[in-house]
C-alpha cells in the first residue's frame, strides 16, 4: 500500500486561482454584470430595517464602496438575500437537506463568484497510478481525520511521517509549478501540484515563502523545504473507491462543481442540489472523512469536506456533501493523493 496522505500538501494554489488573484484587478468592468440583474432587484421599498442589515453586513466584512458602486452592489446583495431567505423558508418546511446563510460573498453575482473563487482546470486524466485498495481494507461506518490531528483549520498539512503539522506554502506552488501544467492565478490541478513537489524535490514552508495573493517569480528556497513526495495516485472514479482511500490513506484531494448559488451560500446540513454537475468541476477541496445522520441512513450519508474560502463560509469552512448519491457534484471524479 502506498504510504502517503493528501494531508502532506497544501490545497494547491493553482486550484484556488480566483481567491488568490483579486478579482478587482481581473474584471474591471463589473458594472456590466450588475446591470444584468434587472430592475426587480433595485426595488424602492428598501426600509430602515434593510438599510440597517446592509450596514451591518458591510461593517462585518469590511466592505467599502464608492458612490457609483454602492447602489449596484447593494442590489446584488438584496437579490442574494431574497434567494437565501426563500430557500431557508423551504428548508424549515423539510423541502431541503441544508440551510443557507449570507456571507462575505453576498455582493457577488453567481458569475462573478465563479470567476473569483473557482479556478480549477480539469483535463482528461492519464491512465496509470490508480490507487488499489489494500486486501481486507477496513472501511468503518464513519471517519473524521480532524479528530486524529491530520487537518489544520486552514489548509492541508504534513503529519503522518513527522507527527508535526507544518504550514506549507501555496505561493511556492502558485509561482513555480507552471511547467507541470498549472497556470498561476489562472488555475490548475491538484495532480500538477503533487508532480511539481516531486520534480522539485521539496516545497517551502508558509513562513519562508509567504502568500501574497498574486502571481510572482519563482523564489523556492531549497534550504527552507519542509515537505516532499515521490508522486501521486488517483482514486478510481467511484465513491466506493474514494471511501476506501479516505479510510485507509487519510485526507484525499478532490474536485467538485462549486458553481451553484446554493453552494456559494451554504451554511449547514447535507448539501444536495440536483443541478450540481458530476463532470463540470471547478473547485479543489479536501475530503477529510465521511459519516451519516439519523437512524435511517438513506439520503443521510455525507462526505466531510474542507474548503478554503475562509471560516465565514459554511460550517467554519467545512461542508457536508451528499454521499452515495450518484457521485454528487463529481466528488469522486478527480480524487488523488501524494505518495510520501
Amino acid at each position: 500500500m502506498p504510504q502517503g496522505t493528501a494531508a502532506n500538501l497544501p490545497e494547491p494554489a493553482a486550484s484556488k486561482a480566483g481567491w488568490w488573484c483579486r478579482f478587482w484587478n481581473m474584471h474591471p468592468s463589473l458594472l456590466l454584470a450588475a446591470l444584468c440583474l434587472g430592475t426587480t432587484t433595485a426595488a424602492p421599498e428598501a426600509d430602515q430595517s434593510s438599510d440597517a442589515r446592509w450596514s451591518r453586513w458591510k461593517a462585518a466584512h469590511g466592505k467599502l464602496y464608492d458612490e457609483n458602486e454602492e447602489g449596484w452592489r447593494r442590489a446584488v446583495w438584496a437579490k442574494n438575500m431574497q434567494m437565501i431567505e426563500r430557500h431557508n423558508q423551504e428548508y424549515s418546511q423539510g423541502k431541503h437537506s441544508f440551510a443557507m446563510a449570507m456571507n462575505a460573498f453576498g455582493d457577488l453575482t453567481s458569475e462573478e463568484f465563479r470567476q473569483v473563487m473557482n479556478g480549477l482546470k480539469i483535463q482528461t486524466r492519464k491512465e496509470g497510478n490508480v490507487f488499489q485498495a489494500p486486501p481486507f481494507a477496513e472501511t468503518p461506518s464513519s471517519v473524521d481525520w480532524r479528530e486524529k490531528g491530520y487537518v489544520t483549520p486552514v489548509k492541508n498539512q504534513m503529519f503522518r511521517k513527522t507527527g508535526k503539522l507544518v504550514s506549507l506554502s501555496e505561493q511556492n506552488l502558485l509561482d513555480c509549478s507552471r511547467s507541470q501544467g498549472n497556470e498561476g492565478c489562472r488555475g490548475g490541478l491538484m495532480d500538477y501540484a503533487f508532480q511539481y513537489v516531486k520534480d522539485n524535490g521539496g516545497l517551502d514552508s508558509e513562513e519562508s515563502y509567504p502568500y501574497c495573493a498574486q502571481d510572482g517569480s519563482c523564489e523556492y528556497k531549497p534550504g527552507q523545504s519542509v515537505a516532499s513526495d515521490t508522486g501521486f495516485m488517483d482514486s478510481r472514479q467511484d465513491e466506493g473507491s474514494l471511501m476506501v482511500a479516505v479510510a485507509t490513506v487519510g485526507p484525499i484531494s478532490a474536485a467538485i462543481d462549486a458553481s451553484l448559488d446554493t453552494f456559494q451560500f451554504y451554511h449547514k446540513g447535507i448539501y444536495y442540489d440536483p443541478n450540481c454537475s458530476s463532470e463540470d468541476l471547478d473547485d479543489g477541496i479536501l475530503v477529510v472523512g465521511y459519516g451519516s445522520q439519523g437512524e435511517e441512513p438513506k439520503n443521510q450519508k455525507y462526505w466531510i469536506v474542507k474548503n478554503s474560502w475562509g471560516t465565514d463560509w459554511g460550517m467554519q469552512g467545512y461542508i457536508l456533501m451528499a454521499k452515495d448519491r450518484d457521485n454528487h457534484c463529481g466528488i469522486a471524479t478527480s480524487a488523488s493523493f501524494p505518495i510520501v
